[in-house]
């Protein structure tokens, strides 16, 4: 057996057949560029699959060494990549800048960094192995513009309509381009050291020839915007770096915005911290003991059995210790089942967490489901869930050598599990106001009754809803 047949037949152990047979068929019949920073979404949709499924696999994938993981930083404004990196670790800083938008942004799990694939070298050579000899157009397509971005069937030519020329140096080369300046707003772009030189061309058109010049080096990312008027420009360029550089004048116009606009989901970060399959395979090696970032929205999920020390004098220590944990493997598996991820227990309770509302309200109903049919099963309600959810901004941190989660949304959530009673769940409004919770409810014929209530420890009162 082949090392490639011998990983795919590792992968199948644990991964879904379908996808399994659609990586290993796009690794031996794809082209290179399908094999480049994969969305797993997009991979999911493009092959009829099921997201979650498609998600476990690639991080099976990862983690027997098919694909090589990497986490990129993406501009919110053009989807551009900021920095990569092979572990989340290694995203430290508390501000990136995008020199193509001229912004900065602070790096949020949910909408900053994504989590894309690339085949492994030791299962097949792709251009992207060696990102130094990638011509400007597929550096463009495989490195720069990130797995957000949904990029068009012609995209050579929609390139066409918006580079009106580019040139490549080598380190210490310089370079020159002569260029005619359009009427229109121009972008000296350079993707490898991300630095922008902006020109607003406009005024009467000229014959005499403009002249700039441009060095490139890792100090300097973006100059004052240029005016000049429309006509001749003789460009001069100087690589200073140690790597070569691919500046490309660029024309801001409808191609490049249009193209810039088609966005497609990927796969986030908080997904994947929230993905149990990757709970599962990476553990407590995923963020720096150190590292703060932020999520702009998460929905906890508390449980809590209500009665556990009667439950231990009524039956006995042995047989609930067995029910208690036939509870937990019921619980985890609904939390893996709709897309969350268990953080941890604590004594006789779950804290989970969501990417969206609607799925943490999903689990907590086939939670309470569940637990009725395991009293149904047994013959006595011995199983009473408290459940409480909310959805809000928090902090991914590591404690006590696990990935965790920090903050007054989490503060919260544990607090509204505690109004529970066995047969309501209880949510906030947060929570009740998603879209997605809102269909839910309406097809489960599902009617939420409001009620405020004080929180112990948070000092304005909380709107809850009581899901029956």
């Amino acid at each position: 057996m082949t090392d490639t047949a011998s990983l795919f037949a590792l992968l199948r152990q644990s991964a879904d057949a379908r996808v399994a047979d659609a990586i290993e068929r796009v690794i031996g019949e794809g082209v290179d560029r399908e094999l480049c920073r994969i969305n797993p979404l997009a991979f999911a949709a493009a092959n009829g699959l099921d997201e979650e499924s498609a998600v476990a696999a690639f991080l099976h994938c990862a983690r027997i060494g098919i694909f090589d993981m990497a986490w990129n930083v993406l501009c919110p404004g053009c989807g551009g990549v900021l920095d990569t990196n092979a572990t989340l670790k290694t995203v430290q800083k508390a501000e990136y800048t995008c020199a193509l938008c001229a912004d900065s942004y602070e790096p949020t799990l949910d909408e900053m960094i994504d989590v894309t694939f690339t085949v492994s070298p030791r299962l097949r050579r792709i251009e992207a192995h060696t990102p130094q000899e990638l011509p400007l157009t597929e550096y463009y397509r495989q490195l720069y513009w990130g797995s957000g971005v949904d990029l068009p069937e012609n995209y050579d030519s929609v390139v066409d309509d918006f580079i009106v020329d580019h040139v490549e140096l080598a380190p210490g080369e310089k370079g020159v381009l002569s260029i005619q300046l359009p009427p229109e707003f121009v972008i000296i772009f350079e993707p490898i050291t991300h630095s922008a030189q902006f020109i607003d061309v406009k005024g009467e058109p000229t014959r005499e020839r403009q002249a700039l010049s441009l060095t490139y080096d890792r100090e300097h990312m973006r100059n004052e915007t240029l005016e000049m008027r429309p006509g001749p420009l003789r460009l001069n360029l100087e690589n200073r770096t140690d790597t070569r550089v691919l500046p490309s004048v660029c024309v801001a116009g409808e191609a490049l915005h249009g193209m810039l606009g088609r966005r497609r989901p990927f796969l986030t970060a908080k997904r994947l911290l929230s993905n149990q399959t990757f709970r599962d395979l990476y553990r407590t090696d995923t963020l720096d003991v150190d590292q703060r970032l932020k999520i702009t929205s998460l929905t906890f999920l508390f449980t809590d059995l209500r009665g556990s020390t009667e439950l231990y004098e009524r039956v006995g220590d042995l047989a609930a210790f067995d029910l208690v944990k036939a509870h937990f493997r019921v619980l985890h598996d609904i939390v893996a089942a709709e897309a969350g991820a268990v953080v941890k227990t604590i004594g006789d309770a779950v804290m989970a967490t969501f990417p969206v509302p609607d799925r943490a309200v999903a689990a907590a109903l086939r939670m309470r489901d569940a637990m009725r049919d395991l009293n149904s099963d047994n013959g006595r309600e011995d199983l009473l869930l408290k459940i409480g959810l909310h959805e809000g901004p928090c902090i991914a941190v590591t404690l006590n050598e696990r990935q965790d989660y920090f903050g007054q949304t989490v503060n919260i959530a544990a607090r509204v599990q505690g109004l529970a009673d066995s047969q309501a769940i209880f949510a906030t409004r947060t929570v009740i106001d998603d879209i997605g919770t809102g269909d839910l409810l309406r097809h489960r014929a599902l009617t939420p009754e409001a009620r405020n209530v004080s929180l112990r420890g948070i000092e304005r009162e909380v709107q809850v809803y009581v899901i029956p």
